[in-house]
């Protein structure tokens, strides 16, 4: 009896399952990497600075628009609840930054009151929003 020897296939590495992983790999962090990134303030005019620079700590964002409304993390605040709201966040976080997200464009006698009320309530640290100076490199 002969027995016939057997034919083996080749090997083929097929690269449209991998193609199909990496795209979804990539689509899967640039959508995570959207989401890390997180802005508690109202859309403004923000000025430029050259020596700015992000800071990721427990903060509370306090905007000041063009016409001189207030909000505390998007919610619309008077000059008192702004002092009392941030009164409670200090005493829970005793280590909070105040993030001063004012328009360019304000009056700042308005957004020196906005400093008082928040010293007041005990927070020591105080930050003002800008945007990079174009064209400058830190």
């Amino acid at each position: 009896m002969r027995l016939r020897p057997q034919e083996y296939k080749r090997a083929r590495i097929e690269i449209v399952p991998m193609i199909d992983t990496i795209f979804f790999l990539l689509v899967f962090f640039m959508i995570a990497s959207l989401a890390m990134t997180r802005q508690n303030g109202m859309p403004v005019n923000l000025p430029r600075a050259q020596a700015g620079r992000p800071k990721m700590e427990s903060r509370t964002v306090i905007t000041l628009d063009r016409q001189g409304r207030l909000f505390l993390e998007k919610r619309p605040v008077s000059l008192a609840q702004l002092g009392s709201a941030l009164a409670q966040r200090h005493r829970r976080q005793p280590d909070l930054v105040a993030v001063i997200n004012a328009d360019q464009d304000i009056l700042w006698g308005k957004g020196i009151a906005v400093m008082d009320v928040v010293k007041k309530a005990g927070i020591a640290r105080v930050a003002i929003a800008v945007k990079p100076q174009e064209g400058i490199s830190p």
